[in-house]
């Protein structure tokens, strides 16, 4: 969790509850409020001209959605949609930066997220770039696990479908299911009732 719930409520934020598929905010909005995810889980995405949707990343509790975009001038790139019933916390903008300002460890703790976040997205865009569907889902799943600070074997339970996947991947959906039976076979995942156990 980026910030204490108790902390961003003493500076002035407030709940705010979003039912499965309502949006968020959507790309070309300007960022108004820290928003951090009290419950549920929310999706960034964006579509490509002939409708195409890419998900960016499916964030859950604890998770701040596009905080980093509060630094600049810029515009939201990419759409919030709620995939289950959520509960957030918002904070407006200026008291956010005004918190930020005067608390040093607050400020320490989301350049860390912001690092990790960015981390990611270089990892995920190296491993994008491949041809091999197996290197692309490995990468994705060694993201989850670790973001979950899970080493055990078969006992991290992945929070995505397959049609997710292949969102976060590029990867059309029949490609992801022969990939990951493939990588059943490898013994890199367990399958059990059509869910996804890392193993690495």
């Amino acid at each position: 969790m980026i910030t204490e719930e108790h902390i961003l409520l003493h500076h002035g934020a407030y709940y705010k509850k979003y039912p499965a598929k309502e949006i968020i905010f959507q790309s070309g909005d300007v960022p108004r409020f820290f928003i951090q995810i009290r419950s549920g889980t929310v999706e960034l995405n964006n579509y490509h001209d002939d409708g195409r949707e890419f998900t960016l990343n499916i964030l859950s509790m604890g998770d701040s959605i596009g905080g980093s975009l509060l630094f600049s001038t810029q515009n939201y790139p990419m759409n919030a949609i709620a995939k289950t019933d959520c509960i957030v916390l918002k904070l407006s903008k200026s008291k956010f930066l005004e918190m930020v300002k005067n608390n040093s460890e607050i400020a320490l703790k989301l350049l860390e997220d912001f690092s990790h976040s960015l981390y990611h997205k270089y990892t995920m865009l190296f491993n994008n770039s491949s041809i091999d569907p197996l290197a692309k889902i490995t990468s994705l799943l060694d993201y989850y696990k670790r973001c979950a600070n899970e080493e055990k074997r078969y006992c991290y339970h992945l929070p995505l479908t397959r049609q997710q996947i292949a969102n976060l991947t590029g990867l059309r959906v029949e490609t992801v299911i022969r990939t990951i039976k493939r990588m059943e076979e490898l013994d890199l995942v367990h399958l059990k009732h059509r869910q996804e156990f890392i193993s690495q």
